[in-house]
């Protein structure tokens, strides 16, 4: 999708980064706090409105609410209901749907009709291209309530992790701070080049989504035949990949249980290429919004070490709880920031 390549990305980072400082700005010092809900809400902003610009203001409630119904769905419950059965879930799953859809279309209609389609990535999808001409209304309202709830469901996972490491590891948290103090004061003047500064940061979230890969099991169909490590898979299986353990393997991680960030800054450390590192999936089914889940997780841990330190609870219990049902996830993650001098 022409607008969540690293080009696009690239041109919007200012944009990004403002919304991350903004979080930053308002946490609240002094205090213990749950930090997923503010995060959510954050990346949820920003990621519909790198999808609707203009329009996000409209559509960002029916974005909540659609996050929402795919909580609901995925909660752990005692009985397997086929499919087919409408269970008060899946219909609340499909009011949410349809209301999204619903507040979707005159955007794209009026959008459309005007001509004025945007820059964002729905004015990309409303372009025609040379080959295949316009998309159908119907495809575009099909496929942008995923990728909205996607833009913000797995990296508010992902930054419950780095937040908690930047709370266990202040050495590491200092370097990044040190990192970001060379950005621009004002968080809109940010460019990708700023972004590729932040080298050690970069690498710090690449750890993290190496140890706590927020999406811990993917599948993948079978279309024919397949011979994989001696054994045979037949056409139509589904195969089970688990990076969480594919990244504890020592063969492709030295010392894979340690959080070392310096691995991802050592040629002769973690490699990046496809089969070793698969937080974002691979291949042609791979994360196409990882340009833009990089950038804002890099951005709000830049941000949130620049200007706290964080810290856990005392006490011998975590402040959290690990779930695994719909995605790797630090839920109830309490910490509190301190300002740095």
């Amino acid at each position: 999708m022409r607008g969540l390549r690293a080009q696009a990305v690239a041109a919007r980072i200012g944009e990004i980064a403002a919304g991350i400082a903004r979080f930053a700005d308002h946490w609240p010092t002094g205090q213990d706090i749950e930090v997923l809900p503010p995060v959510r809400r954050t990346l949820a902003e920003i990621g519909v409105r790198y999808l609707f610009s203009e329009d996000a203001p409209v559509l960002l409630p029916f974005a909540s609410r659609l996050f929402l119904a795919r909580e609901v769905l995925v909660r752990p419950s005692r009985w397997v209901w086929p499919r087919w059965i409408p269970t008060p879930a899946r219909r609340f799953r499909t009011r949410q749907q349809v209301a999204f859809t619903d507040a979707l279309r005159p955007i794209v209609r009026r959008r459309r009709s005007s001509g004025r389609l945007g820059d964002d990535v729905l004015g990309q999808m409303l372009r025609p291209s040379s080959r295949h001409g316009a998309l159908p209304e119907e495809a575009i309202l099909d496929t942008l309530p995923g990728i909205t709830v996607a833009t913000f469901e797995t990296p508010s996972r992902a930054a419950g992790w780095i937040l908690l490491h930047l709370a266990r590891h202040p050495q590491a948290a200092a370097r990044v701070a040190a990192e970001a103090a060379l950005l621009p004061a004002d968080p809109a003047a940010t460019t990708s080049t700023h972004l590729d500064s932040l080298c050690f940061t970069q690498a710090l979230v690449r750890e993290v989504l190496r140890l706590h890969p927020p999406s811990w099991l993917l599948t993948r169909h079978v279309t024919r035949q397949t011979q994989l490590a001696g054994y045979t898979i037949d056409a139509g299986s589904t195969v089970l990949v688990c990076p969480y353990t594919a990244h504890r393997d020592a063969r492709e991680h030295p010392e894979p249980d340690r959080f070392q960030p310096e691995r991802w800054l050592d040629d002769s450390g973690s490699p990046a290429e496809s089969g070793a590192f698969l937080s974002f999936g691979a291949g042609p089914h791979g994360c196409e919004g990882v340009a833009l889940a990089m950038a804002m997780l890099t951005l709000l841990t830049a941000q949130t070490a620049r200007r706290y330190h964080l810290s856990e609870p005392p006490g011998p219990e975590p402040g959290y709880q690990v779930t695994t049902f719909g995605g790797l996830a630090t839920v109830g993650l309490r910490l509190r920031a301190t300002p740095r001098s």
